[in-house]
């Protein structure tokens, strides 16, 4: 990856950030050190692994790494024959102990954490040498008796020394004959033996050895010659326990280099594990997503193209056939051979993650079926740069395993490289303009990049005569054209906003202005150049009219009626985006309203049921009691001749009777379900299915043996299997089914907490989810609204410990984006 547009996107940035979300030294150089990849496959199986690591976060099961210590110099030297300090290995055997309890928490997660756990496999712990050092060493770092039978034998024998020796000095400073010699009667220590303090004048009193002298001068610190042998005794028990000390720490170290590889091998999959984990808690800290991710493999670029679906992975969705809002067919038929390349790019409500994320503004940057070359056009501080960068840092934070700040179902391709020329980088040691280092880099960048790589140029052609720079900048990105090469590129220029009209591959795109405030909105529009609106920020600024109206005559025909219809074309467009954001709102509305509705109507059905059951009941019962009189009076009338016939006539009316009353008082069935009839086999993607908990049916987007996502509307959902039945599938033979028994009462699919403060919501966030889990429903959609993003960064943090909440995302931008919270309920 080209390490110099590493450096001009600021990825260092990023891999500092990532680096403090890390727990110990390795897990933080292994962050700065990271680098995207440029294999499909192996960013494919990083991006797994950070989302196992977050799923664990969300679940509370998060691995912790507290005093987790780097150990590779103390392996090294411990092979070098060193003896590692008391201390020293007391941090090997936390560490050790700590990846025990990793390897055990991972590998009861391997089901659902497969990745993690094939790391927590590379730990190889040695159990007999950690038992060793907890044996030997106490948690303060000071070895015990027990480390060895010698050890053991040689503190007894120091206490005995130290014991006697005392006993003798204390009777030395308590004697009358010495009293008046001492300038204290204590016993004290000087140079490691045992002293006493005798007053100067009285040198040669006491016979003993002057082992120091204080700072005044008036004392002598001697040991008397009674004591010389017992403190000899002491001294020579200490320097053994020291010797002994000694022994076994150079035995445990040679423990440790015995397990050097093993060691070694710990530690690194600890720093993998520690990485990944801190690509997790940095995902949270940015709210971030999984982008999918699209290989593109070293083939022709139209194969590619056309592979391109069958090389997205298992976790790629189906690429939207719909071209976005803007996107357009190419004006003119392509170039002879031209083809598109086959890279994806389409990053959805994108933030910036260096940017505040309570101002930032997020964008949608995309490229389709018709074109691979993005030309931005705006005024200066508008964005166009900010969307350049966004683009490029989040290509290179997905190829690095990190989740990407955007909305779900971004999609990326995996580039073979990034190339970027961004900013002014003026060399004065060259002694180069800004033109010529744009020049020089981008000769560099024409020099290296492939139809695999993403190209992102600012300012395009700038720094020179406008003319000239123009004409410039369309033969660079006709180059480029030629090559295939994905390009995002930024402009001021008006005639590249032509060219991107009528040259098949491009796209126009722009940045907006406010002229009622004279501030960019920061919104990226594509489909439409952007407008230079120089004469009306004039204006609005407050320019003599005439000079403006003076200026606008000078401005060519042409000119002026394209910015009239660039302005009429924005907002025709505005309008139909409020339209159609406006139909999917009631569309929305309608289909909970519609839902409410049924299980209101099932609701309504069961109680009738239950009340026309209840009066059959009590009905049965009276007809049991006049079965049981039938019965006595049959027995009683047995003995009557037969003549009497009439008796036997009348009972059988009477049993008829009886019979008739007993089928009407039968409970009321269930009633038959208006639904689809069920198709028997396994729900599949493409199915039509019934969801009895929303009272609704919906298409399968994707399914597993456990699993079903269903599309409801406009909304998704993920269900167990069993929650769902089988409606319409081609060539399958139905059968009817049953309605399904309804739930409770439903509080709606929505909650709006706007207005209330962080208490309010609280409270009210906790009622809903209790009404809508007994309810039986599978999701629901918070509305939080935006503004300073309290309100949204309190109800996410409620959810994230609530037992009722299995997962939760920010809504899509048809569902309100970042003011709505959608949450997965857990199932009943």
């Amino acid at each position: 990856m080209d390490q110099r547009a590493l450096r001009v996107l600021e990825f260092d940035r990023i891999r500092q950030r990532l680096a403090r979300s890390a727990s110990f030294s390795v897990g933080e150089q292994l962050a700065l050190a990271l680098q995207p990849t440029d294999d499909a496959r192996l960013a494919r199986e990083w991006q797994a692994e950070t989302r196992e690591a977050v799923r664990l976060l969300n679940e509370k099961n998060a691995v912790e790494l507290g005093g987790v210590h780097d150990l590779r110099p103390f392996v090294d030297q411990a092979v070098r024959g060193s003896a590692l300090v008391p201390l020293e290995l007391l941090d090997v055997r936390s560490t050790l102990q700590a990846a025990r309890n990793v390897q055990r928490v991972l590998i009861r997660q391997s089901e659902g954490c497969p990745h993690l756990a094939d790391i927590a496999e590379r730990i190889a712990v040695p159990r007999e040498f950690v038992e060793e050092i907890g044996l030997c060493i106490d948690d303060r770092g000071e070895v015990l008796e027990t480390a060895s039978e010698a050890l053991g034998h040689i503190r007894r024998e120091l206490r005995e020394a130290h014991s006697r020796l005392l006993d003798r000095m204390q009777r030395i400073v308590a004697s009358p004959d010495y009293g008046a010699f001492l300038q204290e009667p204590i016993v004290t220590q000087r140079q490691g033996r045992y002293v006493i303090p005798l007053r100067v004048e009285f040198k040669g009193r006491i016979p003993g050895l002057v082992q120091d002298l204080s700072g005044s001068g008036a004392t002598l610190f001697i040991e008397p010659l009674a004591v010389v042998e017992l403190n000899n005794r002491w001294r020579e028990a200490q320097l053994a326990e020291e010797a002994e000390i000694r022994r076994i720490l150079a035995r445990l170290t040679a423990m440790l280099a015995e397990h050097a590889e093993a060691v070694r091998a710990t530690v690194g999959a600890l720093g993998d594990l520690d990485l990944i984990l801190a690509k997790a808690r940095y995902a949270d800290e940015l709210h971030a997503t999984e982008p999918v991710l699209h290989g593109l493999g070293p083939l022709d670029p139209q194969d590619a193209w056309e592979a391109r679906a069958g090389d997205a992975g298992p976790a790629a969705e189906p690429r939207r056939s719909a071209k976005p809002p803007g996107a357009r067919l190419p004006s003119a038929e392509p170039r002879a051979g031209q083809a598109h390349p086959g890279t994806v790019l389409d990053l959805r409500q994108a933030r910036h993650p260096l940017l505040d994320p309570l101002t930032v503004v997020p964008v949608d940057i995309h490229l389709d079926d018709s074109y691979y070359m993005l030309l931005i056009t705006g005024p200066n501080t508008g964005g166009k740069t900010v969307a350049l960068k966004t683009a490029g840092l989040l290509v290179l934070m997905a190829q690095s395993g990190l989740q990407i700040p955007a909305a779900d179902g971004s999609a990326i391709t995996v580039f073979e490289d990034v190339l970027a020329d961004i900013g002014d980088e003026q060399s004065i040691e060259q002694s180069l303009s800004t033109f010529s280092s744009h020049m020089t880099h981008i000769i560099g960048i024409l020099q290296q990049a492939t139809p695999m790589s993403l190209v992102l140029l600012d300012e395009l052609g700038a720094g020179t005569d406008p003319e000239e720079g123009a004409a410039l900048a369309q033969a660079l990105l006709n180059m480029l054209l030629e090559r295939r090469i994905t390009t995002l590129a930024t402009t001021h220029y008006s005639e590249l906003k032509l060219f991107a009209h009528n040259t098949p591959f491009v796209q126009n795109a722009s940045v907006e202005f406010d002229l009622e405030t004279l501030s960019p909105t920061y919104r990226l529009t594509i489909g439409l150049p952007g407008r230079s609106n120089a004469l009306a920020i004039a204006r609005r600024l407050g320019l003599p009219e005439a000079v403006v109206q003076q200026a606008e005559g000078l401005v060519s025909s042409q000119t002026v009626e394209t910015e009239t219809m660039l302005a009429e074309i924005k907002r025709a467009r505005e309008a139909a985006w409020a339209a159609e954001s406006g139909a999917q709102a009631a569309q929305r509305e309608a289909e909970a309203m519609g839902a409410a509705l049924r299980q209101r109507l099932a609701e309504t059905e069961e109680k009738r049921r239950e009340v026309i059951n209840e009066a059959r009941a009590q009905a049965a019962a009276e007809l049991e009691a006049l079965r049981e009189d039938v019965a006595r009076v049959r027995e009683r009338a047995a003995g009557i001749p037969t003549r009497e016939i009439r008796h036997e006539t009348w009972l059988a009316e009477a049993e008829a009777v009886l019979a008739r009353r007993a089928a009407e008082t039968r409970p009321v069935p269930p009633p038959e379900a208006s639904l689809p009839l069920l198709v028997d086999g396994p729900v599949q993607a493409g199915d039509r299915v019934w969801v009895p908990a929303l009272q609704a049916s919906g298409e399968v987007v994707s399914a597993t043996e456990r699993d079903v996502e269903v599309r409801v509307g406009s909304f998704r959902t993920k269900l167990p299997a069993h929650r769902v039945e089988l409606r319409e599938r081609g060539g399958r033979e139905a059968v009817q089914v049953a309605a399904t028994a309804p739930r409770p009462p439903s509080p709606g699919m929505e909650l709006d907490l706007r207005g209330l403060s962080v208490d309010e919501t609280l409270i009210e966030l906790d009622r809903y989810l209790d009404t809508a889990y007994l309810a039986g429903l599978p999701f629901v959609r918070i509305i939080h609204g935006k503004g300073t993003g309290a309100l949204r960064q309190a109800v996410r943090e409620a959810m994230r410990d609530h037992p009722l909440v299995t997962s939760f995302r920010s809504g899509e931008a048809e569902e309100g984006g970042n003011g709505v919270t959608v949450a997965n309920l857990a199932p009943r």
